[in-house]
């Protein structure tokens, strides 16, 4: 049989598929997944590592016999063009959430101050705020581009080529692993866990300088479920509005869950108690924290039915107090980058334009170049 000559160089086609970026996105929030589509449409081989079994982040539903709590994120609001183009994209997957909202509440449950925000200017995913995650998600989870429950504990240069990087990360039903082989890596999570990222693999000290600005404070939710309320004859069960801030020493916001559209009509409450309480009682057991947030919820509503259902959610890094001040962090001699709604603020909108304008930056640089 006759060999076939191998050619002297690469075909174009060869030759185009070894200039395709290789890139890793670490976390699968609203930041993560808006780096992670965009590169992944400029022709990226995009790889998403999630550490939860879900994606989201802090744009999470609970799921109950009763029905979903958005236990994290409430709603988000529309001020970015760019933004709404995205949700536009996709249309019916969010709708406005025309909720009787009061804006802050004295400890009693007495409204002070009454919401100026205009009745559509809360939206919210259906059918629920995990929702969104969950489309931008799917392309690259349908291509087999996602780990979830896959924590990422190290970065490191690539053992075979050290243009580019190599990942240490484990799962629950894998061992320890080694991806490598990543042009770039973009890291799309709280900046205290990308602190100890950092930190753990001795890399970017000029990045990890910038991130020790940042501030972020914990957040205890419960969530309460009262399955009697519609039971005939009951009347009107609990206060007129459906949420609002409260000034409550333990409580800093209230939603009924069931006013939001697309939702279970079971009466379901979202309790997020304050910055400061939550830190205070950090280390609570969860049941004593559903005691105390009960007890306060019910001061402030009036409703002191026993719930069906009463649970307990820890953030650990719930909401900025302090943000970066930019909208993400690149070094492009490294092709290592940063995004979070902690670099401009706490809004779920604000994670968007981070991971966007990270995933632009990063494009702008082809890869395969020498680190400094």
């Amino acid at each position: 049989m006759a060999t076939q000559k191998m050619p002297s160089s690469p075909s174009p086609a060869r030759a185009a598929a070894s200039e395709v970026r290789r890139v890793a996105v670490i976390g699968a929030g609203i930041a993560g997944l808006a780096c992670a589509r965009t590169l992944a449409q400029a022709g990226c081989e995009v790889t998403v590592f999630e550490k939860s079994r879900s994606f989201g982040g802090r744009m999470a539903c609970r799921s109950t016999p009763f029905g979903g709590f958005d236990h994290g994120a409430q709603y988000f609001t529309v001020r970015d063009a760019r933004f709404a183009r995205a949700l536009a994209m996709q249309p019916g997957l969010c709708a406005p959430w025309a909720a009787n909202t009061v804006r802050v509440l004295d400890p009693l449950g007495r409204v002070v101050e009454a919401s100026s925000r205009r009745p559509d200017a809360q939206v919210v995913p259906v059918p629920g705020m995990n929702a969104l995650a969950a489309a931008w998600a799917q392309p690259l989870a349908a291509a087999g581009r996602v780990h979830l429950q896959t924590r990422v504990t190290a970065l490191a240069r690539d053992a075979v080529d050290p243009r580019r990087w190599q990942l240490a990360t484990e799962s629950d039903d894998l061992a320890p692993q080694v991806q490598a082989g990543f042009d770039q890596v973009m890291l799309a999570i709280p900046a205290p866990q990308a602190i100890d990222l950092l930190r753990a693999s001795a890399v970017a000290p000029d990045l990890l300088q910038s991130l020790e600005t940042v501030r972020m404070a914990p957040c205890w939710t419960l969530m309460l479920a009262f399955p009697q309320a519609t039971q005939p004859g009951l009347g009107q069960f609990g206060p007129q509005w459906d949420a609002a801030l409260s000034a409550h020493h333990r409580v800093a916001w209230l939603a009924r869950e069931s006013s939001k559209p697309g939702r279970n009509p079971v009466e379901r409450w979202t309790v997020q108690a304050s910055a400061d309480w939550s830190l205070e009682h950090l280390q609570d057991d969860p049941q004593r924290v559903v005691a105390k947030m009960l007890k306060a919820f019910a001061e402030i509503t009036g409703i002191r039915a026993e719930p069906a259902h009463a649970q307990a959610h820890r953030w650990l890094y719930a909401k900025t107090t302090q943000a970066l001040g930019q909208d993400h962090l690149w070094d492009a001699s490294l092709g290592l980058g940063l995004c979070g709604d902690w670099c401009l603020g706490h809004r779920v909108e604000n994670a968007f334009v981070s991971g966007l304008t990270l995933a632009l930056h990063a494009l702008q640089r082809r890869p395969g170049h020498a680190p400094r």
